[in-house]
C-alpha cells in the first residue's frame, strides 16, 4: 500500500430527498447501502465518514422495509446512539473536508443518487484525488450513477473508461415499475451513463443477485444485496496496494 494512503474512507451519501415514487413517496438514501460499507470498513479498521454534497440528505422509506431490513439493521436504525446513527445525523458537507485525507471512496446509493451525483462537484474531487493517489473508488447499486464524472487525470476520460462495472440494472427499474418514472424524470440509468463513459457494464442474471465486480482499484456492486460484498472487496482491494 502507498504510504500516502491513509486508512480513511468516505461513505457517499446522496444529498437529493423529493418525491419521486407513484404514491408520491420521497426518495433519498437507500439505507443499508451506506450503513453495511460503513460496518465492513469499520470492522477492516478504517476510519469513517459520512459526507453528502449538501451536508443534507433524507432516507428513502422504502429502503426501511422488513424486505430490505435485517433484525440487526432495525436494531441500529432504531439506536440514536449507534456511532453510525451518530454519523449520519451529523453527516458533512462534502466541500468542508480534505480529499487528501481519504484512501478509499464509496459511493453509496438510492434512486436520489442519479439526481445529484452526477454533478456533485465536491464528493467528484474528492474520489478523483484517492484515484489519483492510487486509492480505490467504489461504488453499490445506483452509486455508480457518479462513476461517469469522475475523472482520472492522466486521461482526462472516466476512470471507468475501459472498465468493467456494474449497477443496478434496467430490468430492476422495472421490476420496481420505476423505469417511467427515471425516463420522464430525464435523469440517466445506470447502464446508459456507465456505457456513455465507456464502461463495459455487466449485470447479474437476476437483478436482485448479490453481484460484484473488481477491475484494478474499481470496485461496485449491482443492488442492496450486494453492499456488504462490495465494501468487503473494496477492502480486500485497498489491502493489496
Amino acid at each position: 500500500m502507498a504510504p500516502e494512503l491513509p486508512k480513511r474512507a468516505l461513505i457517499a451519501v446522496t444529498s437529493y430527498f423529493a418525491p419521486f415514487y407513484a404514491n408520491g413517496d420521497p426518495t433519498g438514501l437507500f439505507y443499508s447501502e451506506a450503513l453495511h460499507p460503513y460496518l465492513v470498513l469499520k470492522d477492516a479498521g478504517f476510519e469513517v465518514d459520512l459526507a453528502s454534497e449538501t451536508g443534507t440528505y433524507g432516507i428513502d422509506p422504502h429502503s426501511i422495509d422488513k424486505m430490505f431490513m435485517s433484525e440487526s439493521d432495525f436494531a441500529i436504525y432504531n439506536d440514536k446512539s449507534h456511532e453510525f446513527s451518530k454519523k449520519l445525523a451529523a453527516i458533512k458537507k462534502a466541500s468542508d473536508l480534505d480529499p487528501s485525507d481519504y484512501g478509499l471512496f464509496f459511493a453509496s446509493a438510492g434512486h436520489g443518487s442519479l439526481f445529484d451525483y452526477p454533478t456533485a462537484k465536491s464528493l467528484i474531487k474528492i474520489a478523483e484525488s484517492v484515484w489519483a493517489r492510487g486509492g480505490i473508488v467504489s461504488a453499490v447499486c445506483h452509486g455508480p450513477a457518479i462513476l461517469p464524472s469522475i475523472i482520472d487525470s492522466t486521461t482526462g476520460k472516466s476512470i471507468i473508461n475501459g472498465k468493467k462495472v456494474t449497477g443496478f440494472t434496467d430490468k430492476g427499474e422495472e421490476v420496481l415499475s420505476v423505469d417511467g418514472i427515471i425516463k420522464d424524470a430525464k435523469v440517466v440509468p445506470i447502464s446508459q451513463g456507465c456505457g456513455q463513459a465507456g464502461g463495459k457494464y455487466e449485470g447479474p442474471e437476476s437483478p436482485f443477485d448479490d453481484f460484484t465486480i473488481v477491475d484494478g482499484r474499481l470496485v461496485t456492486g449491482t443492488n442492496p444485496a450486494s453492499a456488504t460484498s462490495t465494501a468487503i472487496k473494496a477492502v480486500k482491494a485497498f489491502n493489496a496496494l
